[in-house]
């Protein structure tokens, strides 16, 4: 499996397959009670991606489509949203994105009497792995396979949807983008198939990375996270490898190999707390303790 998670307040989505599963943490903040608060279903094939918005859950899945559930209800929803799986999905002020193995980026309302109603469909010339609307909700950056197309990061304005903007130059071809993130407006985050973390500021140059971070073992990286200060998180493709680096640092803190041979498995989604990091791999969830460290 290819999970995917998020966290809100004392809660922990994680998808399994075509569900979406909440659990609850129990008060020691590490572990899950073992039945879970919610399950969220209705895709035929597997969620590949899911954001938490407006106390609603927008999944991405294999199927096509997208689903809309709410939290504290049974309203649930879906609709076709794409020809094929559609693999990142965010969703901010009201407005969804998302993006697909076939190569478009599209953007939709996420109001109930307008659901599925495609406000603009972007031709990528590439598959769409990740996507991140911008906290401005003024435009929205894709993480493409950099086959198609010789960028991997291309920021969309969100009302026209047309291209604002593309990042970085001289990427080889299949340096694709697998997770993308803004810190701020003016700032974003970005870790893919080419092995490097890379920070960009936009104030500064689209051109050129402020810093970039490389996985020193040639692993491809999946994800990434920080704790919005100097902290930053990697999960690798092989052996279930978390990195902790320190952003003022080139090279990495700690490393933590959560698998061995032959239970290899990519970190495919990490998320923070204060206390504690999650890191979900194919067969099961991890969690680091800060404090124990």
């Amino acid at each position: 499996q290819m999970p995917w998670m998020q966290l809100e307040d004392d809660s922990l989505y994680i998808s399994q397959a075509n569900f979406i599963l909440a659990y609850q943490f129990r008060p020691d903040g590490a572990s899950l009670n073992r039945r879970p608060l919610g399950v969220f279903a209705g895709h035929d094939e597997d969620v590949c991606h899911f954001v938490l918005a407006n106390s609603h859950i927008i999944s991405a899945g294999g199927d096509g489509k997208i689903g809309i559930h709410k939290v504290h209800s049974t309203f649930t929803a879906k609709y076709s949203a794409h020809e094929q799986e559609v693999n990142c999905v965010d969703c901010k002020g009201g407005i969804i994105v998302s993006g697909s193995r076939d190569r478009t980026a599209k953007v939709w309302p996420l109001a109930s009497g307008r659901l599925g109603q495609c406000l603009h469909t972007i031709q990528t010339e590439d598959r769409v792995w990740s996507i991140a609307i911008s906290p401005l909700l003024s435009s929205f950056v894709t993480g493409t396979a950099c086959c198609g197309h010789f960028s991997p990061l291309r920021i969309w304005d969100l009302n026209s949807g047309q291209l604002m903007t593309h990042l970085g130059s001289d990427f080889p071809p299949g340096a694709g983008v697998l997770d993308v993130m803004y810190e701020s407006p003016s700032t974003l985050l970005s870790c893919g198939y080419d092995t490097y973390v890379r920070y960009w500021d936009l104030r500064t140059s689209v051109r050129k990375c402020v810093m970039e971070w490389e996985e020193p073992h040639d692993s491809t990286l999946y994800c990434l996270q920080t704790d919005g200060n100097h902290l930053l998180a990697t999960g690798s493709s092989y052996y279930g490898v978390v990195r902790l680096w320190d952003r003022r640092q080139r090279a990495c803190l700690h490393a933590f190999p959560l698998t061995s041979t032959p239970l290899s498995s990519p970190v495919y989604c990490l998320r923070f707390t204060t206390k504690h990091l999650y890191a979900a791999l194919s067969y099961n969830l991890h969690v680091l303790d800060f404090e124990n460290l």
